[in-house]
């Protein structure tokens, strides 16, 4: 099968923009193409190195999808939505999404392929069957597998020109002082660490994240981004670059894991794209994982942010205790007539003894009963 891909900016390898293009190749793929021969210019075939030219039209023979020696796995799939062209799958937060150096099984793909059978496309190549694109292995949420080649190369157009959006929630260390923002900063390879990627001026890519503050915590902030690009590690990389690495995130953050995580606390919570055979406008959405509310429920929101906050302002409501509790001993009490040693109550600096117990509990349930609605908006 021949396919045409046209160059719309100079300067570029050309694997590396095979690899961007609609496709769906992986940088290996195209590298493999490259190096078979099956890519020219006007009949000249063309090495892997050969730097493109604006307006430049390649020809890419792509060969007939090969059989996939991986081995099918019993592994539980939470299928969100499924039809003769593509699955959307809730990938759980540990799952590799494919076979790779020292994960050679156990992935995604595995579960796939005994779901599926044969019906994967073979786009991505033999070690990626269906995947249109990927997230880290302790990143979950929603993932988009193709059935079939048409599917997949439709798809991976949408990437391209960004008609396919994807939402994420991330819990962010320390507390975000505004209420929204745009993170534009080209990422590529650190390189003081291959492991790492890094905003840097030299062998990158154009990078944008936009993200929303939908809560402030004590020490750190809930948040919401949309990605317009989709670079490795992009929101991992953005989030850090502005001075709040993701909780849990020991590549980008502290060096040791936030007590009882294991990993970055990032949720794939929607998606959205036009499905390739219908032309139908397709969105999904999933609630938050188990861990992001456990660590949702260990805080109190922070009690001296600004009362104008995106869509939770309202949660303190008019009140200082639940209704109830009349009666009950209440911390402020206590400081009724007298001073505090260690407290003045008219030193707006000091934060204060915590409130009460009862109180916390509630603003806790609330939030988490918010921030389900947030997620589903």
């Amino acid at each position: 099968m021949i396919i045409n891909v046209i160059c719309e900016k100079s300067g570029e390898r050309i694997d590396a923009l095979l690899a961007q293009s609609e496709l769906g190749l992986s940088r290996s793929a195209a590298s493999r193409l490259l190096e078979e021969g099956r890519v020219t210019l006007n009949g000249k075939v063309l090495k892997k190195s050969y730097i493109c030219s604006d307006g430049e039209i390649y020809s890419a023979d792509i060969p007939e999808s090969s059989d996939c020696a991986l081995i099918p796995q019993d592994i539980p799939l939470d299928i969100v939505y499924e039809d003769g062209d593509l699955i959307v799958v809730n990938k759980p937060r540990g799952l590799v999404v494919h076979p790779a150096p020292g994960h050679p099984d156990g992935t995604l793909v595995n579960a796939l392929l005994h779901h599926c059978g044969d019906s994967l496309s073979g786009v991505g190549g033999e070690k990626r069957p269906g995947i249109v694109h990927r997230i880290d292995k302790d990143t979950s949420g929603l993932l988009i597998v193709a059935k079939n080649d048409a599917s997949h190369r439709a798809l991976s157009a949408q990437l391209s020109d960004h008609s396919l959006s994807r939402v994420y929630f991330a819990l962010l260390n320390g507390r975000m002082k505004e209420p929204s923002g745009t993170v534009d900063a080209p990422i590529g390879r650190d390189p003081k660490n291959r492991k790492r990627m890094a905003v840097t001026p030299s062998n990158s890519k154009n990078a944008v994240t936009h993200w929303e503050r939908l809560a402030n915590f004590q020490s750190y902030s809930f948040v919401k981004c949309r990605l317009e690009t989709g670079r490795t590690h992009q929101i991992r990389v953005h989030m850090a670059h502005i001075g709040h690495p993701l909780l849990g995130d020991s590549l980008y953050g502290a060096a040791s894991p936030d007590k009882g995580l294991e990993g970055q606390c990032l949720h794939a919570g929607g998606i959205s794209f036009i499905h390739p055979s219908t032309g139908d406008k397709m969105s999904f959405k999933t609630d938050l994982p188990d861990y992001f509310n456990t660590v949702l429920s260990k805080e109190r929101r922070y009690p001296h942010e600004p009362q104008k906050d995106n869509n939770i302002s309202h949660l303190r409501g008019g009140r200082d205790r639940p209704s109830g509790s009349r009666g009950e001993h209440h911390p402020r009490r206590r400081l009724a007539g007298r001073r505090s040693a260690e407290h003045d109550p008219r030193d707006h600096n000091h934060p204060g003894p915590p409130r009460h117990s009862r109180l916390d509990a509630l603003l806790r349930e609330k939030v988490l009963e918010k921030i389900g609605h947030l997620c589903l908006k």
